[in-house]
């Protein structure tokens, strides 16, 4: 049973033949995406990257129609430059916002998960319950202990959602 899809070493035929160099960068990059601080680390910035891209398509769709926007007839009686001008620095404000959001929101979740899961030392469903209430209650907090509930309620739902339907088996199993 050796073959291109199965390899009792755990290894790719790729990373077979790498020299010591390659195999020591590899193990630094396994170790540092399974320690809690890079994941939480790495959740923070795609979820920023994401939360851009995110905020910026949202941005751009804020302006199909600029008429229906207060403060429309004051941007419309400006030149087509300092239009665009303001447009771009309008998507750039939100798209940062949004990414900023995003970013945070990743961050949060994934560390607490992560440090979740190391304490009970399990991978269920409840370790994203758990998470998803902290970080829902996290982020509501500033806006009162009634706000934190209903965060900590509503992330957690949203969580045990997610985290069931990716759990689920597939078709082939």
């Amino acid at each position: 049973m050796n073959g291109p899809l199965w390899n009792p070493n755990g290894q790719s035929q790729e990373m077979q033949g790498a020299d010591a160099q390659t195999m020591a960068a590899v193990k630094a990059m396994q170790t540092v995406m399974e320690s809690c601080p890079g994941k939480t680390v790495m959740s923070g910035v795609m979820g920023f990257a994401l939360g851009g891209a995110f905020g910026l398509f949202m941005a751009s769709m804020q302006y199909d129609t600029p008429l229906s926007s207060p403060g429309a007839t004051a941007i419309t009686s400006l030149p087509l430059r300092q239009q665009l001008k303001q447009g771009f620095k309008d998507m750039g404000a939100r798209s940062l916002s949004s990414a900023k959001n995003f970013g945070k929101v990743g961050a949060i979740f994934s560390g607490t998960e992560c440090c979740i899961e190391g304490f009970r030392a399990k991978n269920d469903l409840a370790n994203g319950v758990m998470a998803g209430c902290i970080t829902g209650g996290v982020l509501a907090a500033p806006a009162g202990p009634q706000a934190a509930a209903v965060g900590c309620a509503g992330f957690a739902a949203f969580s045990l959602a997610i985290d069931s339907y990716m759990r689920r088996p597939s078709d082939s199993d």
